[in-house]
């Protein structure tokens, strides 16, 4: 079945400034692109001036934890309705594939954040992915689903045998096309890998000219993460780390969610960036992505210290552990410099949804708390398993400093939550870029080209990214100039996303999200 699409504005993936004209696709493949194309179309879509682009890509998700949940729609048709055909998943230490389908550490494998409903090889999730997706996912491996997969949370230092038996499922993954792997290094079991661990998982990636994303050990001026006293910030430090691990294994490396959490890491951006720079400027392959909001989630226990954690209820209420948890609080709000106001809560319990929503301090006002008993409150009643929305992840000239940054490309790194507040990032994202990029005067070109075709050249994802003939019917049609989102409603359906075609199939019609399961996992041979 051929497809017109007629009257465009072109938006090739390229850089280069839009063009009028046409494109005619086939089926799940590109004919024709550009001038006016006789109509020999089965049908024909009018677009009167609008944007076609390639299919938007976000650079870094989750959402292949999802594909196969009886609900599977309700996770998907938020990304959809922002533009989003192609999604690059498996990163921050986490995919659902790359260990024994029986393995005993089930519940593990997620990190705590996600569930694996059908663990097991990197065969097995394609053919059960196969005609379930609305969107296309390009996997990759997740270090640390592999080692959960295998020791659970056992921090125990692998020996040289178990390494290689990591490894085979890294060969199993990227033998079948994946395009790489991830590192979670705050996250369990990760942050116990040492460093042989860590360079022979990178190398074995790099072998198959993989790419290796890494979550950083610490995002902020000081983290739990590194000793309190360092010569450098603990965010500087963990981009030394994946540097380091870029040098000794050789393999492209993207640096995960670049942000500075807190007011007083804001200061660090030029010294980071200039590492990044550094790096390309010797011909090293790194990189980074990045988000188009303020905050991220979180969760409640951010501030909330290990020691006190480990004290029984009794010792926990004593005046002196009190005065010391109070003191510790205010240390961690000051060094980083975030306050309570920055933090909003998105679930506590099935029984106390009248917190959501709001901020500590809002919380604290309405039941005649202080802010600090207000927060433990949350944190017992959530059985410290609560989740908020951190602010202060940036501020405006630091978003408008990475969005344009050669080596940045943009990322939802959300996911829909089954209960509480959402994340805004998962409904809002990319036409938040586009206005924040009508705000600042950066041409909507530079814009489609981050989410087109940098990300594919970055991740090397073959037939996409482009509108080129023979290139797959990846297609994104916007209304630039009535584009629209709502800040204080995270779950906003986005306007001006008109058309979305997954492999030439409509997921999104005229506004209108059609339940087309379209998409497929996107394999790099």
């Amino acid at each position: 079945m051929k497809t017109l699409f007629r009257n465009g504005s072109i938006y090739d993936g390229t850089g280069s400034a839009p063009v009028a004209g046409d494109v005619l696709i086939e089926d799940d493949r590109i004919l024709k692109v550009g001038g006016s194309i006789p109509d020999e179309a089965d049908r024909v879509i009018e677009l009167g001036g609008l944007a076609i682009c390639p299919g938007l890509i976000d650079a870094h998700s989750h959402n292949d934890f999802f594909y196969d949940r009886e609900d599977s729609e309700k996770f998907y048709r938020p990304f959809v309705e922002q533009g989003i055909t192609t999604q690059i998943t498996g990163n921050c230490s986490f995919s659902p594939f790359g260990m024994e389908p029986d393995t005993p550490h089930r519940e593990k494998i997620g990190g705590g954040l996600f569930d694996a409903q059908h663990p097991g090889s990197f065969a097995d999730f394609k053919a059960r992915a196969e005609g379930n997706l609305f969107v296309n996912l390009v996997p990759l491996i997740g270090q640390g689903s592999v080692r959960a997969g295998m020791t659970g949370y056992d921090p125990a230092p692998y020996t040289p045998e178990q390494i290689e038996r990591e490894l085979t499922y890294v060969r199993e993954a990227m033998e079948g096309g994946a395009f790489g792997g991830s590192f979670g290094f705050m996250y369990e079991p990760d942050r116990y890998a040492k460093e042989d661990e860590i360079i022979a998982f990178a190398r074995e990636i790099a072998k198959y000219d993989g790419i290796v994303t890494v979550h950083p050990r610490a995002c902020s001026i000081v983290s739990a993460d590194y000793p309190l006293l360092t010569k450098k910030s603990h965010l500087e430090m963990g981009l030394d780390e994946a540097v380091e691990i870029m040098h000794k294994s050789g393999c492209r490396l993207v640096y995960s969610h670049l942000i500075f959490t807190g007011a007083r890491s804001w200061k660090l951006k030029d010294k980071m960036l200039k590492v990044f720079h550094r790096e390309r400027e010797k011909g090293n392959p790194i990189a980074f992505d990045n988000y188009a909001f303020h905050y991220g989630a979180s969760v409640i226990t951010v501030v909330f210290p290990e020691w006190y954690a480990q004290l029984s209820k009794e010792e926990a209420k004593k005046p002196l552990n009190r005065r010391k948890l109070e003191l510790t609080i205010l240390m961690y709000r000051k060094v980083l410099g975030i306050d309570w106001d920055d933090m909003v809560v998105a679930y506590i319990s099935d029984e106390h949804p009248e917190y959501e929503g709001k901020t500590i301090p809002e919380c604290a006002a309405e039941e005649g708390l202080s802010n600090l008993d207000m927060y433990l409150k949350l944190v017992d009643l959530s059985n410290r398993a609560g989740s908020i929305y951190l602010g202060k992840y940036y501020n405006d000239e630091i978003v408008r400093s990475l969005m344009e940054d050669d080596l940045s490309v943009f990322m939802t790194d959300a996911w829909v939550e089954d209960k509480g507040l959402q994340n805004i990032a998962a409904f809002q994202t990319f036409p938040q870029f586009f206005l924040l990029a009508k705000r600042y005067g950066i041409p909507a070109e530079r814009i489609v080209r981050k989410m087109t075709g940098a990300t594919a050249d970055r991740y090397r994802i073959p037939d996409r990214g482009y509108l080129k003939p023979g290139f797959k019917a990846d297609i994104t049609v916007l209304d630039l100039k009535n584009l629209k989102v709502n800040e204080k409603k995270p779950d906003f359906k986005p306007g001006g996303i008109v058309h979305v075609f997954v492999n030439g199939k409509p997921v999104l019609e005229s506004g209108s999200f059609t339940g087309a399961r379209a998409g497929e996992v996107v394999l790099k041979h």
